[in-house]
């Protein structure tokens, strides 16, 4: 277990204990060279708390401390994949494939200090809006592309190592870091998952419809917020199913001296009927970001392929199961 994991066992269970700071006074706030308010630094937003609220916890927003300590307990334990105990679920079992052991994780270990049971916020559900029959459709011929795996153009950028996931920035199974950088006319932000560096131009307009992994991201400033909009997604690389019409707007200001208040909106008619929002903290770190070795050309993505072909030889489908 890395001494990031460690060091957050250790103040775990004591951070429920305390409650949430204030939002910061302007005149307290850090601020740059240019008078903008300094957010430079590393941060972490792993979390327990997950961004759906789970189905058990219908009706409830924001646990107490008991049930907050009770719920982390169980939900780290449940996580370890070094477990495997049929009665909280743990990893898996034989046959199935587990990727690492929990050596390797650094997924979050504690819920969220306001002890809410989702990061969504709204809808008041906890829960992001269902996708319409446009989403679902795309989802399934994406779906189908992936199971025949016919090129590498039916796979992810994330086998070939270029691109992980999509915005906005949640918490995963580890690498949940990001770094972030200011000038007088730019921020960048730069994350630890696969080291994608996102430029972000100040007070400038989008660009043409040049449709990037990361999208074209602008923003401005409204009082002491950083707020952040993206659009002219590449088809798919954008988070959660959503499609190339997907518009995310990032809003960042600080909760206190060491932790950032992440606040984010995301809209696209031809996923969800409705938007969507949901808020984590990011905390500082003194710890750098660390590479992300995993590299385009690697086996990954001949191998996928190679395997699907060779299961297709033996007449059975490439995901290895039996043909109907």
């Amino acid at each position: 277990m890395n001494h990031r994991v460690v060091t957050a066992l250790n103040l775990a269970l004591a951070s429920l204990l305390i409650a949430p700071a204030l939002i910061a006074q302007s005149s307290d706030i850090p601020r740059t060279e240019f008078g903008t308010p300094d957010f430079q630094g590393t941060y972490t937003y792993r979390t327990l708390t997950p961004l759906n609220r789970p189905p058990e916890l219908a009706d409830k927003e924001v646990l107490t401390v008991e049930e907050a300590i009770e719920w982390q307990q169980f939900e780290n334990r449940r996580q370890d994949r070094d477990l495997i105990i049929d009665s909280v679920g743990g990893a898996g079992y034989p046959p199935g494939v587990i990727s690492y052991n929990n050596f390797w994780y650094e997924r979050g270990i504690e819920t969220i200090a306001d002890r809410r049971t989702s990061l969504v916020y709204d809808p008041p559900n906890g829960r992001m809006p269902a996708m319409n029959a446009s989403g679902q459709k795309r989802r399934a011929e994406i779906a189908e592309m992936r199971r025949l795996s016919l090129g590498p153009e039916g796979r992810t950028l994330a086998d070939r190592c270029l691109q992980m996931g999509g915005l906005p920035m949640t918490s995963g199974a580890y690498n949940n870091n990001m770094q972030l950088i200011q000038t007088k006319d730019h921020i960048v932000i730069v994350n630890e998952m696969i080291h994608r560096a996102r430029i972000i131009r100040l007070d400038s307009e989008h660009h043409t419809r040049q449709l990037k992994w990361s999208g074209d991201s602008i923003a401005h400033w409204e009082g002491d917020t950083l707020v952040i909009h993206t659009q002219h997604f590449y088809q798919n690389q954008n988070g959660r199913g959503s499609s190339a019409s997907m518009q995310l707007e990032e809003r960042l200001s600080w909760i206190d001296e060491n932790t950032l208040d992440y606040d984010f909106t995301m809209q696209d008619p031809e996923t969800w009927d409705v938007s969507w929002s949901a808020r984590l903290p990011m905390r500082r770190i003194e710890d750098p970001l660390f590479e992300y070795a995993c590299h385009e050309g690697n086996h990954g993505l001949p191998g996928i392929l190679a395997g699907w072909r060779r299961y297709e030889s033996m007449g059975m489908n490439g995901d290895g199961t039996a043909k109907e």
